[in-house]
């Protein structure tokens, strides 16, 4: 380490020209704000978790695995995948027996917890077992028999019922008379539930529509156990539950069990923490090693002359080592600052959007702080290396020659590189457009960064070529200032390509990640304005009662009444060995292919509706493609609750962007999901008035509203990706013209001194900032093009979507950046040299 302490020659270089650190000192600025917040988020996703509040006082809680596996390879290729199941995954009841028995258990209770429709309400239903562990407790009447119930305050007073009442109750066995046997003031673990209702622990599986099954076993230790005892209670219950598929939960563990979105929120702070901020770490490490060259390839006269008066090779290696201690440690720890800021900002939007339970806190540690510091050290070191070493081992004389004069051909290893990174972007983008489903999807996600790689190696290179192409456009202008920037462009490409390749950066992620989003809302939206034929939707926020199909189909001038369960089912997709488990839409249909043909156009490309029953679906052409079946083919699924099935395709559809992408029949659904009741009816004629005793009625225009909203986080994700990584891309783009332009106070005093007037100079600068910026978005918009188009078919089947406008903004973004990074300093300049 004491080789890379920083010496005089380094103090007296960031002393000599402070502005090229100042930009070196941006750089890795923003690159550790950007990496840091990624780490935290990332960090976050991996240790979330939640206090436990309905199991917060049964010491052990025993569930159902809440993930599906899928296992592919086998031997040392084996490799297992989880995704967190959509709905939740029960136990057998009869598992609470056998912990019951377990030394130091006072008592097994199996939880259930389920919806009730009461009128145009809703309750929600548990097992009066579950008192033992909320603090629930009788004010009045008795604990329920069979056929009865037990209300809280709020349920009492919207049934309008006391003890001794009878409520007509709506549960997935059906509609019942129930006897209010008393009323109870709700626990701790039911506060935060709404209206309550208790049933008897034998009838509530039947009532959930779940018979034989929990939600989870809560095992209760005996009086006064210490954690001692707690534990070898977990382990006892544990041995004595092996082979059932229930996993043991203690401490914030428990919290897990009952608050499900915490298995979706992990994965996707893990997501944007992990995949996001590998592509953004990638972004950074482009940009700090572009600023840093260029930094030192504005030195190349210092160090020719230190090499001329004797300095020796190592001594300019370790100058350059010593400049990236003493700039990258001061940069990384202020980037963090704010980087702390932006994951702060980030991860309260996620709460704010429902990605993330409120009892979730944000983790901020040491960790993600030395690593955003320690990559943009170990990139300042390699990227200082890189470009110090040719002016470090070459001759004196030829070092002052090569300074005077830019070397025109670029390094062999880096135009190999280069090269070989744009052959492997070109095989990409060809796979990619061969491919179909998420195949093309995730192989477009490598022509990104491959062609972004080749930019940055081959810079040089392209930067010459756009010169040379713009060039001739200048000279056409005919305008002095004009000819003299293409000049400059062409003699000076190095300079060119460290400000051309953030903004390509800039365009490139910021259109891909922006219009993959326009695409697929464009293409789901159409196919839902043509797949919806209803005149009339209806939605309850509790579910539709049981027999809302029936009146539905009863009322005056109704031609068609189908009733929908919509939820999510996984599939296994991809090729190969590389396959994962897919959210799917998913709609369990009440009514026959002849009325749902009356009110949605699936858009049937082979098979026939007519046979969607028991063992038998529909999919989407994409999501087959995806998964590598077709009508006749058996799809290997995992519903709601994790049950692995494996139905018979018998039609494969075309509009599973907008409507759902797998159809079923509603009876192999709903013991599958917690509530049973439909979600929406869709209705062929008669009058909306008719209807409203159901539900919110509204048109199908309404409905499309309703489905599109789904999409909104996935939409935001994807535009506040695009605004990071573009405004990142797009302020190392402005740092950099800023640090050539500043270190040409020598070339502009010049051309004042030669009869060049300040205009003719700011008109000149104008034209490169304007040359830079058409380059970078051209380059930008063709790797786009590259990724986008393969992508948005695999994904759509469609090519992409771009606005104009929202395009026109980011060229104009562009634009503006490169125009006033080189207006502002240049006017800096010109002032200082007239004074």
């Amino acid at each position: 380490m004491s080789r890379l302490a920083p010496n005089g020659l380094a103090r007296a270089a960031v002393g000599f020209r402070p502005a090229s650190f100042a930009g070196t000192f941006v750089a890795l600025l923003m690159a550790a704000l950007i990496v840091s917040a990624c780490g935290i988020l990332l960090e976050t996703g991996a240790r979330a978790s939640v206090p436990a509040q309905r199991y917060a006082q049964a010491q052990v809680v025993a569930a159902a695995d809440q993930y599906a596996r899928l296992v592919t390879g086998s031997g040392d290729s084996r490799s297992e995948s989880a995704s967190p199941l959509p709905d939740t995954a029960r136990v057998d009841t009869a598992l609470a027996g056998k912990a019951a028995r377990v030394p130091g258990a006072r008592a097994a209770v199996p939880d259930f917890t389920f919806p009730v429709r009461l009128d145009d309400g809703a309750l929600t239903g548990h097992g009066w077992g579950s008192h033992a562990f909320t603090g629930t407790t009788l004010t009045s009447g008795t604990a329920p028999r069979t056929g009865e119930v037990v209300l809280d305050g709020a349920a009492a007073r919207a049934a309008k019922a006391g003890v001794g009442d009878t409520v007509a109750l709506e549960t997935a066995t059906g509609r019942a008379a129930f006897r209010v046997s008393g009323l109870a003031r709700a626990g701790s673990g039911d506060r935060t539930e709404g209206a309550t209702g208790w049933f008897t622990d034998d009838r509530s599986p039947a009532l959930a529509g779940h018979p034989g099954k929990a939600d989870a076993i809560a095992v209760l230790a005996r009086d006064g156990a210490s954690p001692a005892d707690t534990a070898a209670l977990a382990a006892g219950v544990k041995k004595a539950l092996a082979g059932s598929g229930a996993e043991v939960h203690t401490g914030d563990g428990r919290g897990a069990v009952e608050d499900h979105g915490l298995a979706y929120a992990r994965e996707t702070l893990t997501g944007l923490g992990g995949s996001f901020g590998g592509i953004a770490a990638l972004v950074a490490v482009f940009t700090m090693s572009g600023t840093i060259a260029l930094s030192v390839a504005q030195r190349a006269r210092e160090f020719a002359l230190l090499r001329a008066v004797g300095a020796t090779p190592r001594q300019i290696r370790r100058a350059v080592a010593s400049e990236a201690l003493l700039v990258a440690p001061l940069a990384g720890i202020i980037g963090c600052l704010p980087g702390i800021a932006l994951a702060h900002w980030w991860f309260a939007q996620l709460k704010d959007r429902g990605a993330v339970p409120d009892a979730v806190d944000l983790r901020v540690s040491w960790i993600p702080l030395v690593v955003a510091v320690g990559i943009g050290l170990l990139t300042a070191l390699v990227a200082g290396w890189a470009a110090g070493r040719r002016p470090a081992r070459i001759k004196p004389g030829q070092a002052l020659a090569e300074a005077s004069v830019e070397r025109l051909r670029p390094g062999v290893i880096r135009t190999v590189l280069g090269l070989g990174a744009l052959v492997g972007g070109g095989f990409f983008t060809v796979f990619a457009a061969r491919s179909a489903g998420d195949d093309a999807a995730n192989a477009a996600l490598g022509v990104v960064m491959l062609f972004m790689l080749a930019v940055a190696l081959l810079g040089p290179l392209v930067a010459r070529l756009c010169a040379a192409l713009s060039g001739l456009a200048l000279d056409a202008h005919g305008a002095a200032p004009a000819t003299l920037a293409a000049a400059n462009s062409r003699t000076n490409a190095r300079r060119l390509a460290s400000a051309i390749t953030p903004i390509v950066l800039a365009m490139a992620f910021a259109s891909t990640l922006a219009f993959m989003h326009t695409s697929e809302n464009h293409v789901s939206a159409k196919q839902l304005r043509e797949g919806v034929r209803a005149d009339h939707v209806v939605t309850h926020p509790a579910g539709l009662p049981a027999d809302a199909i029936g009146r539905a189909a009863r009322a005056p001038g109704v031609d068609a009444a189908v009733g929908l369960l919509d939820t999510q089912v996984l599939v296994p997709v991809g090729s190969g060995g590389d396959r994962w488990l897919q959210g799917s839409s998913a709609q369990g249909v009440t009514g026959s292919d002849a009325q749902l043909a009356q009110v949605q156009d699936l858009d049937v490309r082979s098979g026939s509706l007519d046979r969607v029953g028991r063992g038998r679906i529909a999919v989407d052409r994409l999501l087959a493609a995806s998964a590598g079946a077709g009508v006749g083919d058996r799809l290997v699924m995992y519903l709601p609750d994790g049950t692995r099935t494996s139905p018979e395709v018998v039609a494969v559809y075309g509009r599973g962007l907008g409507l759902p992408a797998v159809t079923m029949d509603r009876a192999s659904l709903a013991g599958h999901v917690t509530s049973g009741f439909a979600t929406t009816l869709l209705v062929r004629g008669g009058d909306a008035k008719a209807l409203a005793p159901l539900g919110t009625v509204t048109g199908a225009s309404g409905y499309a509203v309703e489905r599109t909203t789904d999409r909104a986080l996935n939409a935001w994700a994807n535009y506040t990706m695009a605004g990071v990584l573009g405004g990142f891309a797009a302020l190392a783009a402005a740092n950099t013209l800023v640090m050539t332009v500043l270190d040409r106070r020598r070339e502009l005093g010049m051309l004042r001194l030669v009869g060049a007037t300040g205009r003719q100079v700011m008109d000149m600068l104008r034209w490169e900032g304007l040359l830079v910026a058409v380059a970078g978005i051209v380059l930008g918009t063709a790797i786009a093009a590259a990724t986008l188009i393969p992508m948005t078919r695999g994904l759509t089947g469609e090519a992409p979507h771009v606005p104009p406008l929202v395009y026109g903004a980011f060229a104009a973004a562009a634009v503006g950046i490169a125009l006033l990074a080189v207006t502002l300093p240049a006017r800096a300049v010109l002032r200082e040299r007239q004074g």
